[in-house]
């Protein structure tokens, strides 16, 4: 198993320098986001306007209720749907880094009186019990090292009747056998996982344009490497260059999915 401090601080120097590089932003916004999605909610997921806009209207949350974001990251996904439901937002990640920069972003959009972000995995994310009106997650749970126990976590948390709201990557076994990280528990399906924790699965789809959007973004990245080295530095394009030769050589993914389900009441 992987030292999780080690992909932790992966996720910190990328985290940390990814707002100082124009070229980062502008090979995300071209071939991952898309150029209408809003750049002061930017993100390094796959997550497009229309997608987030789907899972915002997915998710339901009440004006006065609460959303969780689990492996939020920068949180730019989850602080537009908070903005746009006027919610609580909670977001947790495992990246120390993340969480406060965070914090900064949902300053500087006005918003610290509705968002507050913490360190967590999937599995522990020092939540209360039903917490929260809603739980969101965009292209991370495939980094879960423990799914079963990540869905068992988003249940607890989980007011009865809330809906969970997610994107992520299938992930074929045979492909990732021996791979850190993607290789230590692989799924190709979540639909079983969410059933057996207590979740009525909704809609399960393949989202549109797979595969295209990660292999132009990733092939954009690991050919822009001098100019990332430059404007991010050695550690966080070491951690991006890695990540996505080992996704371009390995193919380890079957699809990208967007899932909604809803917590049973019992």
């Amino acid at each position: 198993m992987v030292n999780p401090d080690i992909v932790a601080s992966g996720y910190d120097a990328v985290y940390a320098a990814m707002f100082a590089s124009p070229t980062l932003r502008d090979i995300w916004r071209r071939h991952a986001a898309g150029v209408d999605y809003p750049e002061e909610f930017g993100h390094i997921s796959f997550v497009t306007l229309q997608e987030l806009t789907r899972l915002a209207g997915e998710l339901r949350i009440p004006s006065e209720g609460t959303l969780v974001d689990l492996g939020c990251g920068l949180a730019g996904p989850a602080l537009w749907v908070a903005r746009q439901a006027g919610c609580k937002l909670l977001g947790v990640d495992i990246s120390p880094v993340a969480a406060d920069i965070a914090t900064q972003r949902a300053a500087a959009l006005g918003l610290s009186g509705q968002a507050r972000f913490s360190v967590g995995t999937f599995a522990e994310s020092g939540l209360p019990s039903a917490a929260a009106d809603g739980v969101m997650s965009e292209d991370a749970l495939q980094y879960a090292p423990n799914k079963r126990a990540a869905f068992a976590e988003v249940a607890r948390i989980l007011r009865p009747g809330g809906r969970f709201a997610f994107t992520a990557f299938e992930l074929d076994a045979s492909a990732v056998s021996g791979l850190p990280i993607i290789g230590e528990d692989p799924v190709e399906d979540y639909r079983p996982l969410l059933q057996e924790a207590g979740f009525e699965v909704r809609s399960y789809e393949e989202a549109p344009g797979w595969p295209e959007p990660m292999t132009a973004a990733y092939e954009a990245v690991l050919a822009a490497k001098d100019a990332l080295t430059e404007e991010m530095g050695d550690a966080a394009v070491a951690a991006l260059s890695a990540e996505m030769s080992l996704t371009l050589e390995h193919r380890p993914y079957r699809r990208r999915v967007l899932a909604v389900a809803t917590k049973v009441a019992v």
